[in-house]
């Protein structure tokens, strides 16, 4: 009984997911039969949790950040640009970096602001974590590593961030990989009710806009981010080891604030800087992505995701859509490296 009551939910919650995110991010669409990626023999295999470190971490200043950084590959190897999001951290593409610095890339993953070791530099910058922001500390990354162009690839955060350097600097982002495709939203297409059973599937958006869910999360920060973990990948067994390689990122003196102004903002619940208005206003419109492009998604994501029918078009240049199969959730370069990799690798040569 319980096992068909688990198997319920987990087919509501992915019914759940597709619908509450179409409708969040503004994008209308219809069904379309979803490919699915066969395995590759160019990157080798390899087992989820092989490595558990990188092979160095490095800081920079940057922009308004002193970034923390994990860095591998030849210095004077394609660069590759890897981002995490929420609850999520560099640990994410542990497996990852040396696959693509084994193949001559050279690979940068940093922790995004509010993050790992990542600071800002002054106490007076606002703790701010709208999308055109957090993809402004990645340019200044790009600037201070004098890296002119780069591929950026990520997921949740990291994904969105993906999507807005494309459209934002097409000239400095060679080509993109996105999990869960297009992600960039804007606080007045946020406002569009969804029906309460998806709903659901943003709880925790609704519960950070309150004064006791910032309180909630700030107390509760490991248990509350572990739950996130199993409900966005309910097929992922990952030990504790694993997750808390990972928690150690959000004891970040800013995370938690960050945190809670990246979901009140999406909301419209509260305010950004003035000096990102400008960028913002180009983002609402949903301008299409021109450079070189593969979103895909794992087969078992339990977070809020779109459908890839409903933001194929706002994909205007090559493209190309993977689903991965196996029990692959919203983590997917942490729960499927080899395939992350290789969809990195293949990016180029649409």
């Amino acid at each position: 009984m319980f096992e068909e009551i688990n198997h319920q939910r987990r087919r509501f919650m992915g019914k759940a997911a597709l619908a509450v995110a179409a409708t969040h991010l503004g994008l209308l669409g219809s069904g379309s039969a979803e490919p699915r990626y066969p395995a590759s023999s160019d990157v080798p295999a390899i087992k989820p949790g092989t490595h558990t470190s990188f092979a160095s971490i490095k800081q920079i200043d940057a922009g308004l950040l002193n970034i923390g950084y994990a860095e591998d590959g030849p210095a004077d190897g394609r660069a590759v640009i890897l981002l995490h999001g929420w609850p999520y951290d560099i640990y994410s593409f542990v497996d990852v970096t040396p696959l693509l610095a084994s193949a001559g890339y050279r690979v940068i993953v940093p922790y995004l602001r509010g993050y790992g070791t990542t600071r800002f530099l002054s106490s007076k910058t606002m703790r701010n974590a709208q999308q055109s922001a957090v993809a402004l500390d990645i340019i200044a990354l790009m600037d201070a590593l004098k890296i002119q162009t780069a591929t950026v690839a990520g997921f949740d955060w990291g994904a969105r961030t993906a999507d807005v350097l494309a459209v934002l600097w097409p000239e400095r982002c060679k080509a993109i990989v996105s999990v869960s495709g297009y992600l960039i939203s804007s606080p007045e297409g946020n406002q569009v009710p969804t029906p309460p059973e998806p709903s659901f599937l943003f709880w925790y958006q609704y519960y950070f806009s309150t004064p006791v869910g910032k309180a909630g999360y700030t107390k509760y920060l490991d248990q509350f981010n572990k739950f996130i973990w199993h409900q966005a990948s309910p097929k992922w067994n990952f030990d504790d080891a694993t997750y808390d390689r990972t928690a150690a990122s959000f004891k970040n003196p800013d995370h938690v604030d960050i945190v809670m102004h990246d979901y009140r903002w999406r909301l419209g619940l509260a305010d950004g800087e003035r000096k990102y208005d400008s960028l913002e206003k180009r983002l609402a419109a949903l301008p299409a992505v021109t450079v070189p492009a593969i979103t895909m998604e794992g087969d078992s994501n339990g977070a809020a995701h779109p459908p890839e029918s409903v933001y194929r078009t706002r994909f205007a240049g090559k493209y190309e859509y993977r689903l991965v199969s196996g029990g692959i959730g919203h983590n997917l370069p942490q729960e499927a490296p080899q395939a992350f990799a290789q969809a990195v690798i293949d990016v180029h040569t649409l």
